[in-house]
């Protein structure tokens, strides 16, 4: 058996087999959806993103602190890659998530790819910047990726599938006040992008006269729009800025999806792993283009946020009818000695709480019968003296020097071993 369903054995439901089809793919057996690994046995998929051995390279240091110390005690990569995985499997975790090493890419784990198609044509995470997703320059940048990436593990059956990319902005978020039409207006006149924005336009309203009595403007034309920068803001805009944030959407997904079905037509696209629950106009767009709907979610403990989580959640599906795997949450405690002051999540008090915590979270979301999976971030800290973007939080199931968070990673062995019994019992409601 390529790998072991865990408690769904200890029931006796070894009954439920989905299709064996040599690759990972996703099925919905007595309401419920699951992953079904090469050989027909039901999966559920809990990774942990950021399994390097290279660490998080802290700018003000000039080295990452994680990798020193783990060279210092382990002296190799594979003798590291060795300890890891075992670790993963004690604490019952079955998948390496994304931003991982590519020594960990083996038969003891299946693990998942992030492509970052968006960024290889010119967007940036940090941000938010996107990038024109009508162009030629978008079209090449998939192709690439998906040909030098995805060919060559097309007959991998490891590999769960590909994330095409990481919190793409859709709308007005922590980086951005500007909506992506916005950002559309302000290309050039020449930009495939603002082409396409024009030519939704025509196609609403077929006249000039009914755009300008509609949005209170004086185009002389619709070519003169193509030259414009700014609309102003009404509720007839409002509704043209969703209407286009669809066809952006649509646009993205069906570029991203082609180009890796051309070159691996056997695994699953993961999608673009959203920073929150998307409008519902991006989650119209990507239907036919992703096999799950990936989503980071990092709900504030001390509050009633799981609650509203878990609402959106069940709004993603009944839209899309798709399976949702939660591709980021944590929990970072103040007793860790981290600053703690950059990264998403409320810090809790104790290594206790972050373990309470893990347990409430991961119960409730598979409580519902779409969820099918989720990923901790990250495995090792985040050092005290920042990474890349300033974060410094205690994240990991191991500290900066490679020492486990013993009571998380218990409490995590001991859920994560029952996570097939308790999705078994869900229901939709």
């Amino acid at each position: 058996m390529l790998i072991p369903h865990y408690a769904v054995l200890k029931v006796g439901v070894n009954r439920l087999l989905g299709r064996a089809t040599g690759f990972f793919h996703v099925e919905k057996i007595d309401g419920k959806f699951w992953f079904i690994d090469p050989e027909g046995n039901l999966f559920i998929s809990k990774g942990v993103n950021h399994v390097n051995y290279l660490g998080d390279y802290a700018p003000s240091l000039g080295y990452s602190p994680y990798n020193r110390h783990i060279m210092e005690k382990y002296g190799s990569v594979d003798r590291w890659v060795k300890e890891t995985i075992s670790r993963l499997k004690r604490w019952g975790f079955n998948t390496i998530g994304a931003w991982s090493s590519g020594e960990t890419y083996s038969e003891e784990m299946p693990y998942t790819i992030i492509l970052d198609m968006a960024l290889k044509a010119g967007a940036n995470w940090q941000s938010g910047i996107i990038t024109d997703y009508f162009s030629k320059k978008f079209e090449q940048a998939a192709e690439d990726v998906a040909s030098r990436v995805c060919a060559s593990r097309r007959n991998d059956k490891y590999l769960l599938g590909y994330f095409t990319d990481n919190e793409l902005r859709w709308t007005p978020d922590w980086r951005s006040k500007k909506d992506l039409f916005d950002d559309y207006m302000l290309l050039p006149p020449e930009a495939e992008g603002k082409k396409a924005l024009v030519n939704f336009l025509k196609e609403n309203y077929g006249e000039i006269s009914l755009l300008n009595k509609a949005w209170g403007s004086s185009f002389s034309s619709f070519d003169e729009i193509l030259s414009a920068t700014y609309v102003p803001k009404t509720p007839a805009t409002e509704v043209d800025m969703l209407g286009f944030l669809r066809q952006i959407a649509r646009r993205y997904f069906k570029v991203t999806y082609d180009a890796i079905k051309k070159y691996d037509p056997n695994h699953l696209v993961l999608g673009c792993r959203f920073a929150y629950k998307p409008p519902d106009e991006v989650l119209e767009g990507c239907i036919g283009y992703v096999d799950v709907i990936s989503i980071n979610c990092y709900p504030n403990p001390y509050s009633n946020e799981l609650a509203m989580r878990l609402a959106d959640f069940k709004r993603i599906h009944s839209i899309t009818g798709l399976p949702i795997m939660i591709t980021e949450f944590s929990f970072k405690a103040i007793d860790s000695g981290l600053p703690n002051t950059r990264g998403a999540s409320v810090p809790v008090k104790t290594q206790f709480e972050r373990a309470k915590y893990y347990e409430e979270f991961v119960e409730a979301i598979m409580k519902q019968p779409f969820i099918v999976g989720y990923h901790w971030f990250q495995y090792f800290d985040q050092p005290y003296e920042g990474r890349f973007d300033g974060e410094n939080s205690n994240y990991g199931l191991v500290t900066i020097r490679d020492e486990p968070w013993e009571v998380l990673t218990q409490k995590m062995a001991a859920v994560n071993l029952n996570v097939e019994v308790l999705h078994l019992s869900s229901e939709e409601k």
